[in-house]
């Protein structure tokens, strides 16, 4: 049977309860479609480096089950004409942010401490700058250490709300409390076996059960870098950690409201919000950070908003009929040099309606270090408007639909 390439400019997958969306866009852009609407924006945008970024990718079954090898996939590029360019850029994604904001909305903008000073400066300029809430600093000790100055170990989030009357729980996010207080404190047992500890400071006794929640302050010392086997780690350079999001997220929205992220990356804002029961609404400009923020949440009510790709390659699936259903079967894909290549360059699959360039999932496979091949069959409901979706390693989405 024969397949062919064909325009879509969306995709939707009825996946679960919690409602996302993933934009391909310019952060720097305003959703309009949007604006008012969001209670959290999460911004974590190229940090000015001068430097381009890759992503890790694995290819094929045996790579995602444990193989050595894998394919490096450029990821986006941190190169400004210059610093005056890149502090435009900001500007505008703070104002973005600023657009989808209701008025009890708050922004949080994640730099490192090379531009966070400017960063404030024009978060003062959109936001106000009695609107400032805090500088939170995020401490850390992965990675290299010079020995020319003292190392630079953590990164800047700037915490902004947009009107007066900001919602804000520090009781959602408790942490364990750290045994810091036995060496100058005294350590008692009460009557219902509770631990605690005591001290006189002013002429007054102060009282502290070891078992009390705490909370954090304005550094967070406490969330690491994802480690290189941490199995959220999908390849993506930068790609932070959920405990970090999910932070940030839980004091300041309620389940069913929308969290933003307008540089979604891997799409960790996305994996926080959902898994707390969040909407999520993300872009980037990068067509493999939205493949691969919408591999993790494929199980969500989900839009993908990205064109497939019109470059005459090559797909080989069957398909067959058995009463009111019909099943496919892929067997190769994306041709190069006009040589087919397996499956191995597929990164995720999916049948289902193609209807004025709306692909509509009805059963979808993606690779995973827990199931790293593709399903080889999928079924769906026999329709006249049936298409096959696949996208690749490489970033690059494209719909078929078959010749009869």
């Amino acid at each position: 049977m024969r397949f062919v390439q064909v325009p879509s400019h969306r995709e939707v997958i009825h996946g679960g309860k919690v409602r996302g969306r993933i934009i391909l866009a310019d952060g720097t852009e305003p959703l309009w479609e949007y604006a008012g609407t969001v209670k959290c924006v999460y911004v974590d945008p190229p940090f000015n480096t001068g430097g381009s970024f890759v992503m890790r990718q694995k290819v094929g079954e045996k790579d995602w089950a444990g193989g050595k090898s894998s394919l490096t996939v450029p990821a986006y590029s941190d190169r400004n004409e210059s610093r005056e360019a890149y502090h435009a850029f900001l500007r505008s994604l703070i104002y973005s942010a600023w657009t989808l904001l209701d008025e009890q909305g708050v922004f949080f903008l994640h730099l490192d401490p090379r531009e966070s000073a400017w960063a404030r400066i024009l978060c003062d300029d959109v936001f106000g700058e009695d609107h400032f809430v805090n500088e939170i600093i995020w401490s850390y000790q992965s990675g290299g250490r010079t020995t020319k100055r003292f190392p630079t170990k953590h990164d800047t989030i700037l915490f902004y709300r947009k009107g007066r009357d900001m919602r804000f729980d520090l009781k959602a996010v408790p942490i364990k409390r750290e045994d810091n207080r036995k060496n100058h404190m005294r350590r008692l047992v009460d009557e219902n076996g509770r631990t605690y500890r005591t001290i006189v400071s002013g002429g007054k006794m102060y009282v502290y059960y070891d078992d009390d929640p705490v909370y954090p302050g304005d550094v967070w010392t406490d969330i690491s870098h994802l480690q290189q086997k941490d199995p959220q780690r999908t390849g993506y350079d930068t790609q932070k950690p959920r405990a970090l999001l999910e932070r940030v997220i839980l004091p300041v929205t309620l389940p069913g409201e929308t969290v933003a992220d307008l540089c979604c990356g891997s799409g960790s804002t996305g994996a926080a919000a959902a898994g707390l029961g969040r909407s999520f609404l993300m872009t980037d400009i990068s067509p493999l950070a939205v493949l691969t923020a919408r591999r993790r949440l494929v199980d969500c009510e989900l839009t993908v908003d990205l064109p497939s790709a019109m470059d005459g390659g090559e797909i080989a699936c069957d398909c067959v009929r058995e009463g009111s259903v019909e099943r496919f079967c892929l067997k190769a894909c994306f041709s190069e040099g006009g040589k087919a290549a397996g499956t191995d360059r597929a990164d995720t699959w999916a049948v289902g309606e193609l209807k004025d360039g709306v692909f509509t999932a009805c059963s979808v496979s993606c690779r995973s270090k827990q199931k790293p091949a593709l399903a080889p069959y999928l079924e769906m409901p026999a329709s006249p408007y049936a298409a096959v979706e696949i996208t690749d390693v490489y970033g690059k989405r494209s719909v078929w639909t078959r010749v009869l």
